[in-house]
């Protein structure tokens, strides 16, 4: 299990975008499990809905693509670089993720040639698929 000075120590991103909060399976370069903590707190609530907060679809792509970036950046030959989305295929939303819920982040990655990585990627809440599809990754100095 990493927690969040690991992932501080290893990905760029940092509050208020850091999205993921502890890593809790990392299988080298092949794939992790991540957690999100979503909080009242956030502040994408404020305006995201009054009354009805929601968390924006994007930032679960996000939050998974960080996991990637993971992934990828605990391999020594990528460590220090920063990694890019590429491209997010056939992404689907199934249900709402409201503050109270706690995503787990899976993220496998299938292909890694030179710079350019894919792989595939699901969240989840109590066990419920919350989002699922495709996310390729590009590795930049």
């Amino acid at each position: 299990m990493f927690n969040i000075e690991d992932i501080l120590a290893t990905l760029p991103h940092r509050p208020p975008f850091l999205l993921i909060d502890r890593i809790l399976e990392l299988e080298d370069g092949v794939r992790a499990v991540g957690l999100k903590n979503v909080t009242m707190n956030e502040q994408f609530f404020v305006g995201h809905f009054p009354g009805r907060p929601v968390m924006p679809g994007v930032l679960i792509v996000e939050a998974l693509a960080q996991v990637g970036a993971f992934i990828i950046l605990r391999q020594s030959e990528y460590a220090g670089k920063i990694v890019m989305f590429a491209g997010i295929d056939d992404f689907r939303f199934k249900r709402p993720v409201t503050p109270g819920d706690t995503l787990k982040l899976e993220v496998s990655l299938d292909k890694m040639r030179r710079r350019i990585g894919k792989g595939q990627a699901k969240a989840t809440v109590d066990g419920t698929l919350v989002a699922e599809g495709g996310l390729m990754f590009a590795i930049v100095d």
